[in-house]
């Protein structure tokens, strides 16, 4: 198992907590990053969102792609995968920026595409925003166009939404960036199946992953791609004991009003097409974290993750809190990391 986390740009995932002691600052996202390749985690997944989904949008959100370039200069083995939203880059300028900060990693870039699902913020910014089936449609023109010119030394394209005439992009990457991608509906499966190397999950009990994961296997080799990496978001609590893991639980799920930011989380869930039916509850932890009950003794929760690995997941995306705390625990206690 591979296992990365989630840079805190949004200053933490709780969202009924509203101090997590980790500020969104380049500060703890500095200090945090270098002490998660000492622990001996392999990836940081850097979420981009101008507005901050998970404090409200009144509150700091760091931007995901300079702290990404930033954290490439002063970083050495973990993997950057950051997360870009085609209506918010266009895809020939973003290649030449993206190359760059490939350059300055030593080749660590990784790719989180992720077809855009709040109107809002869109609106604010003065941006497109499609509808569900051409935010896919724009999403595979934008990877033929930053593909072409990561590969091609001249792309010409003209598509639907995008054109470019003998473009160029020099320096290239150090090596071609992993594109990692996630989606439940049916346009957002062809399309990863097709162009992306990786499918990324929400959080999902491990006999729940096993049959998606078995679906998107089955969908890459008719498309005729090499095999896919799999990984799935999870929210981790580790104790000594089940019930102080459950006492953990108990006080971040606990819902005594809506918060600032629950009128975001309305409105992803009207932009979106998820096969199972969100609970009130979860609304406490992004990404369906807590479904796979990675909360326990460590004991247990090594029992889980291999149930994942038999499963074919060979990626964890964990959020924590407080983050520097928990993952250093997490690493020492699950890893095995000294």
């Amino acid at each position: 198992m591979r296992y990365g986390y989630w840079t805190p740009v949004f200053g933490g995932w709780l969202r009924n907590v509203p101090d997590e002691g980790m500020e969104a600052s380049w500060a703890y996202t500095k200090a945090l990053t270098q002490n998660a390749e000492r622990w001996g985690y392999d990836l940081t997944l850097i979420a981009e969102l101008n507005l901050n989904d998970i404090k409200g949008v009144e509150q700091p959100a760091l931007d995901a792609w300079s702290t990404a370039a930033a954290l490439a200069a002063v970083t050495d083995s973990i993997e950057l995968m950051v997360a870009v939203r085609p209506n918010f880059h266009h895809p020939a300028l973003f290649a030449k920026a993206a190359a760059n900060i490939d350059r300055i990693s030593g080749g660590r870039l990784a790719l989180n595409v992720v077809s855009s699902w709040w109107a809002d913020e869109a609106k604010q910014y003065g941006l497109q925003f499609d509808q569900h089936d051409d935010r896919y449609a724009r999403t595979a023109e934008w990877l033929t166009v930053v593909d072409g010119l990561w590969t091609q030394e001249r792309f010409d394209f003209a598509g639907q939404f995008y054109t470019t005439e003998q473009a160029i992009c020099s320096p290239k990457p150090a090596k071609r960036p992993t594109v990692y991608a996630g989606g439940e509906s049916e346009k957002a499966k062809a399309m990863i199946a097709a162009q992306c190397d990786a499918y990324v999950m929400h959080g999902d009990p491990a006999e729940a992953i096993a049959p998606k994961i078995a679906d998107m296997a089955t969908r890459r080799e008719a498309a005729g791609g090499a095999p896919m990496q799999y990984g799935m978001a999870a929210y981790a609590i580790v104790r000594d004991s089940e019930a102080e893991a459950k006492r953990e639980l108990e006080r971040i799920t606990s819902v005594t009003e809506l918060p600032a930011g629950y009128a975001n989380f309305d409105q992803w869930l009207s932009g979106t097409q998820l096969e199972r039916e969100l609970k009130i509850q979860e609304y406490s932890v992004s990404n369906r974290g807590l479904r796979p009950n990675l909360v326990g003794t460590p004991e247990q929760l090594k029992e889980r993750i291999a149930e994942y690995e038999a499963a074919g997941l060979d990626l964890l995306l964990l959020q924590m809190s407080p983050q520097a705390e928990e993952m250093e625990r997490f690493a020492v206690q699950v890893m095995g990391s000294a």
